[in-house]
């Protein structure tokens, strides 16, 4: 199983947190989407036709898209379960990875920001604004979803699911971006929680191959 991946790429940090969890062992293939090689004419013929990452390679098979990577983890791989089968549970998790991944993260992430700057020439001051702002939004749903089922240490009970994939990666990058988390408490517990989970820790930008200090 190959991955393909940028070490500070949100959507590939869930996707390692999942491997790590069902302790799936996976080749690392660096994409550096700083210098643009997620947009290279083969990596988007053969590889991932989004242009984006991640990408997984299974034998033969290749898949984008975090969230369609992780149910087919699940599904050829269903130990530990990561979205949960209970209808209503599922529903709770679902709908949380929505939020994260439909309502904060396209908003912030590496190519907006870049046309921010490059095509509406906003000021750095204004590009921060901007990132604080919808990560504010997103944050304050997330939280109240989070007190909404309050049932556990991480976000929806006793083990990590989907959720939690979706939340620390985009926790960790606000913290990077020196945004205000301190309204967010819940979040911030499920945070601190999984930052000592061995997979979680494991699947860290600091701690893959392509690291950029």
């Amino acid at each position: 199983m190959q991955l393909h991946s940028f070490f500070n790429s949100s959507t590939s940090y869930r996707v390692r947190i999942a491997l790590a969890l069902k302790e799936l062992a996976y080749e690392t293939l660096p994409v550096n989407i700083r210098v643009g090689e997620h947009r290279a004419e083969d990596y988007v013929a053969n590889v991932n036709p989004s242009a984006s990452v991640p990408a997984l390679i299974d034998d033969d098979f290749r898949l984008g898209q975090s969230l369609a990577i992780i149910d087919y983890l699940d599904q050829k791989y269903p130990e530990p379960r990561l979205i949960p089968l209970e209808p209503a549970l599922r529903a709770r998790v679902l709908e949380f990875a929505a939020l994260i991944s439909c309502d904060i993260h396209p908003l912030n992430n590496l190519r907006v920001l870049r046309y921010l700057e490059t095509e509406l020439e906003v000021t750095p001051q204004q590009k921060s604004s901007w990132y604080r702002h919808w990560i504010a939004q997103g944050m304050a749903g997330a939280e109240r979803m989070l007190e909404r089922g309050n049932t556990g240490p991480w976000c929806f009970g006793a083990q990590p699911t989907l959720a939690d994939m979706c939340l620390v990666p985009q926790v960790a990058n606000a913290l990077r971006m020196d945004c205000d988390l301190s309204p967010y408490p819940r979040s911030l517990a499920v945070f601190e929680h999984a930052s000592k989970h061995p997979a979680f820790e494991a699947a860290q930008p600091q701690r893959q191959p392509d690291y950029i200090a």
